[in-house]
């Protein structure tokens, strides 16, 4: 497969997981600001989302006053934002046009009507829209993709590219999700075991559409540790970080097979190392680490399995 084809398939993965993020990090946002919990209220839960998603200087740049309706303009709507839901399911079409004799007509077809669908509600009245809404269309479009790429397509490098986009782009969000929780979220030491701390771990686990799946696997009580564990080193949770580096892991060895002797495998070597780290830890010690230290760590690791993913297939002729 030449590099070119490669990196479309690669970043079209990418850019639809993205864009779920994003729509994911708006549902944070519009659940925890029906409970206020500090002399700034709500816009203390806004600009936490934004640190998390990176964008907080370009927001305040454009549009100044944190607002709910500016927040869904930019997190949804501003394809000057590049993480941006238009921006992003924009981005993964044109990659699938491009590549698009590499793609069955199912997952074409997926991923165009996501599109023409996304183009409709842009030109809504924005007052006729809401959170929930805005968060339901990303979340079921982005799934109708992701389930026609795993029932039509081959097994073959093309769908190893784009399941390693995947992969990688779920943990970054898992982590970032997971630091702003903790890291930014809380105001102060004190709320941590407090009603507050449980009903903001609910949301992120309502978020990642893993609460029930979260009480299938712990039982009824919402603790930091236990959340922590079911999105960080749980195998069985499809969000969990060790989940996600499995996934790698797995996809980056079949492009080794596929390709043999002939293309480096530094960012296969790389991924089984950080895997390897997970392994070797539990949430225990990720906590005595301090949790907003280890996911820096895993966030930066991660981008360096993708910068060396770039290197050993999307540069050269693959």
């Amino acid at each position: 497969m030449l590099s070119r084809t490669a990196s479309n398939l690669f970043w079209m993965g990418r850019h639809l997981e993205r864009a779920e993020t994003a729509a994911r990090l708006l549902d944070v946002g519009q659940r925890i600001t029906l409970l206020p919990n500090t002399e700034l209220g709500y816009q203390n839960e806004w600009n936490s989302l934004l640190q998390a998603s990176g964008s907080s200087d370009m927001f305040a740049e454009k549009y100044g006053a944190i607002t709910q309706e500016n927040i869904e303009e930019f997190i949804f709507f501003d394809r000057a934002n590049p993480s941006s839901v238009a921006s992003c399911l924009e981005k993964a079409r044109e990659a699938g046009r491009i590549v698009r004799t590499a793609l069955t007509s199912q997952v074409w077809d997926a991923l165009n009507v996501s599109y023409q669908e996304l183009r409709k509600i842009e030109r809504l009245p924005r007052a006729k829209l809401d959170t929930a809404s805005l968060t339901d269309f990303t979340t079921s479009h982005t799934s109708t993709v992701r389930g026609a790429i795993n029932a039509t397509q081959l097994r073959n490098d093309g769908w190893h590219f784009m399941n390693l986009g995947y992969g990688l782009e779920r943990a970054d969000a898992t982590a970032r999700l997971l630091d702003v929780k903790y890291f930014v979220l809380l105001p102060r030491i004190e709320f941590v075991g407090s009603g507050l701390d449980t009903y903001q771990w609910q949301v992120i686990l309502r978020a990642l559409s893993a609460h029930r799946a979260y009480h299938w696997a712990y039982g009824g009580d919402i603790t930091a540790g236990q959340v922590a564990d079911f999105l960080i080193l749980n195998g069985e949770s499809p969000r969990a970080l060790i989940t996600s580096l499995y996934e790698t892991v797995w996809h980056l060895e079949g492009l080794a097979r596929r390709y043999g002797d002939g293309v480096p495998t530094s960012a296969r070597d790389k991924a089984r190392e950080v895997l390897a780290a997970l392994q070797a830890r539990d949430i225990e010690m990720i906590f005595d680490e301090g949790l907003h230290e280890f996911l820096s760590w895993f966030i930066q690791e991660l981008s360096t399995i993708s910068n060396l993913v770039h290197q050993d297939y999307l540069l050269g002729g693959v």
